[in-house]
């Protein structure tokens, strides 16, 4: 984990607020943490996502604290590194993104629930990009580190795709991965050419009628 060893853990609705838990180094379980704590703790995290978008990656953290309404103590005691807290802002979206899958693997209609997912998923990934390529440069590798909750995510995309293709939404040679690789290199397009969320939007559905099965004439 981050140096922080604080994590928000998405709610299970829509609206639900998350649950910040921390634990010491050697702990069995995960402490709840003071609600004054919590709140603090997510005000940093929407605070620093506005910051970031605003300003980019390279803005200082007084800038986050000043937009949370927190002395920079406080935000520190939260984040002792600005390396730690990119890492809680990618961990909160990607359980965010897992409680989203779930919630979609409930739709009736499965090809429109993939297709649901990957716009959001792709609109979420072009926003932190930058993110990553931050906690790179910092020499932490994320898929390493974060790898059983990134393959809880994949799972349940998969899901979400098996779903599509049983529904004859999607084709049945078409992989996980394909999907996947082809949003991501749309969001990657969309981040070097300056494409707007509209233009992204087109992009995804391009995706969307490549993976779809072809209609004779």
């Amino acid at each position: 984990m981050s140096a922080s060893n604080r994590v928000p853990v998405a709610g299970s609705g829509e609206n639900a607020e998350p649950v910040v838990v921390s634990w010491e180094d050697g702990d069995a379980a995960p402490k709840p943490m003071r609600a004054d704590a919590a709140r603090n703790h997510e005000k940093i995290l929407v605070a620093a996502e506005e910051t970031f978008a605003l300003e980019g990656v390279t803005a200082p953290i007084d800038l986050v604290a000043e937009r949370a309404g927190v002395g920079i103590g406080t935000l520190y005691r939260h984040f002792p590194t600005k390396e730690s807290l990119y890492e809680a802002i990618v961990v909160t979206r990607f359980s965010q993104l897992l409680t989203l899958a779930d919630q979609y693997i409930q739709e009736p209609d499965a090809g429109e629930a993939l297709y649901s997912f990957l716009h959001v998923f792709a609109e979420k990934a072009a926003e932190k990009k930058d993110l990553f390529e931050a906690l790179s440069q910092a020499g932490i590798d994320f898929k390493a580190q974060y790898s059983s909750l990134i393959e809880e995510w994949l799972a349940k995309v998969d899901e979400l795709r098996k779903r599509a293709v049983a529904s004859g939404a999607v084709r049945s040679d078409v992989a996980t991965a394909d999907i996947l690789n082809l949003v991501v290199g749309s969001c990657h397009a969309a981040g070097q050419n300056g494409i707007d969320v509209a233009g992204l939007d087109r992009l995804i559905n391009i995706v969307i009628a490549g993976i779809q099965p072809h209609v004779s004439a």
